[in-house]
């Protein structure tokens, strides 16, 4: 079985850090940077790099009042916090929290720049924690029910393949899970492979927003039986029993709220405690 990051006793910078960052040169014009953060999506800052030197960081901010024709180094915060690949996901957190900034830049032992880690990047890391144990619980449960051998993959697969095992979403929790997506915090999906056949053990929301989003692939924990011990599973059954065959046909429904969602109406219209 593959091992993933989260499978080690602490996460590292390492293993959620954007490895493909945005830098801007020392000499480049406040103008030129200012542009450039008006142009991209998401981006209110960038690391100063010289050559692969990280030398300072500039931020919307420190160009709202600069003289456009300045060069940025004479802009940019030079006394910045980094990070190391190496260091706990858990510890970058606490200097992120601590510090109020949304950026890390990580570095390796010369100071040349490998990557940078975001607030959203260790949010991430805690979403997708409990994944791995969930996952765990699911091969176990494949191999003790149906006397399988199973492995665990992680890799895209395509939402056009999917089997669906659930036959309706409620529309509520489908825009919180589009809000996840739009922002890079959605978990992975858990997938069976089943000789070929790919079911959706889990993520049905998820897997409808990104559709819905125009997204044809996600990032899953795929299970993958062992193709000698090819079986019918469980929730195939239910598939089929209820006409899932592709992800169009689980029903959105957007005429009641999810079941475990209350509203104080209900509890106002109920007859008051004994005391």
């Amino acid at each position: 079985m593959s091992e993933t990051p989260t499978d080690r006793e602490t996460a590292e910078v390492a293993d959620y850090m954007t490895h493909d960052v945005t830098t801007v040169s020392p000499e480049d014009t406040v103008t030129e940077v200012a542009e450039r953060v008006v142009g991209s999506e998401g981006h209110n800052g960038f690391p100063v790099v010289d050559g692969r030197r990280v030398v300072g960081f500039v931020s919307a901010r420190d160009l709202l009042l600069a003289d456009g024709s300045a060069p940025i180094f004479t802009e940019m915060t030079d006394d910045i916090i980094v990070a190391h690949p190496e260091m706990a996901v858990t510890d970058a957190a606490r200097v992120i929290l601590r510090s109020g900034i949304q950026k890390l830049p990580v570095v390796d032992d010369a100071g040349h720049l490998v990557g940078i880690i975001s607030n959203t990047d260790v949010i991430r890391s805690q979403i997708e924690r409990a994944t791995p144990e969930k996952v765990g619980k699911l091969m176990r449960t494949l191999e003790e029910i149906h006397d399988v051998s199973v492995e665990q993959e992680r890799h895209e697969v395509s939402l056009s393949t999917l089997v669906p095992t659930q036959s309706r979403v409620y529309a509520d929790e489908l825009a919180g899970r589009k809000y996840e997506l739009e922002r890079g915090l959605a978990e992975p999906l858990v997938v069976i492979d089943n000789a070929g056949t790919f079911v959706l053990a889990d993520g049905h929301h998820r897997v409808l927003a990104a559709d819905e989003l125009g997204v044809g692939t996600m990032d899953a924990y795929v299970i993958v039986v062992d193709a000698a011990d090819e079986v019918e599973l469980g929730m195939e059954r239910t598939a089929r029993k209820e006409g899932l065959s592709g992800i169009g046909d689980v029903e959105v429904v957007d005429y009641a709220r999810h079941p475990l969602v209350e509203t104080t109406k209900r509890f106002q219209d109920d007859e008051p405690p004994e005391l």
